[in-house]
């Protein structure tokens, strides 16, 4: 079934099942291999976009869900990777692995949309579904932090 989405400010006609999950269809048909796979039940984190600016979990929700929508991977948060939370997430080494981090930082993204000024208690709960198995959650809370500082 043809499609129509806005990925990442482009418009965008695709070929996909409609009952395809977001994820795969990112990953296989619009080959942006940034979001991940992770639990694939929507617990894990791993696979957040937004959908018209709302965080969602791709790997659970229907590609016919996003059809005549925007979808924002982490390949479009910003053009050079200059968007404040990548550049606090460098400053506060977040990554060990890395494999978590475009869904934390698109919760992030989300989060600090909703919420510019967040305390601790806010992100920890904003951040709860997200899952890093490295165990970088304070360094994570730092970064949003300092990057709603501005």
């Amino acid at each position: 079934m043809k499609m129509k989405f806005k990925i990442n400010k482009k418009e965008r006609t695709l070929d996909v099942d409609k009952s395809m999950p977001i994820l795969w269809m990112l990953r296989d048909v619009a080959n942006l291999k940034g979001t991940r796979f992770g639990c694939g039940k929507g617990l894990c984190g791993a696979c957040t976009v937004h959908l018209d600016g709302v965080a969602i979990r791709s790997c659970i929700t229907p590609s016919e869900a996003a059809n005549g929508k925007g979808i924002t991977t982490i390949e479009g948060l910003s053009d050079n990777g200059d968007h404040p939370l990548q550049k606090s997430w460098i400053k506060h080494n977040v990554p060990q692995c890395g494999y978590c981090q475009p869904g934390q930082i698109m919760n992030a993204a989300s989060l600090l949309n909703q919420n510019k000024k967040p305390n601790d208690t806010q992100i920890d709960e904003g951040m709860a579904g997200n899952i890093c198995r490295c165990g970088t959650y304070t360094r994570v809370r730092e970064a949003i932090k300092d990057a709603a500082k501005g």
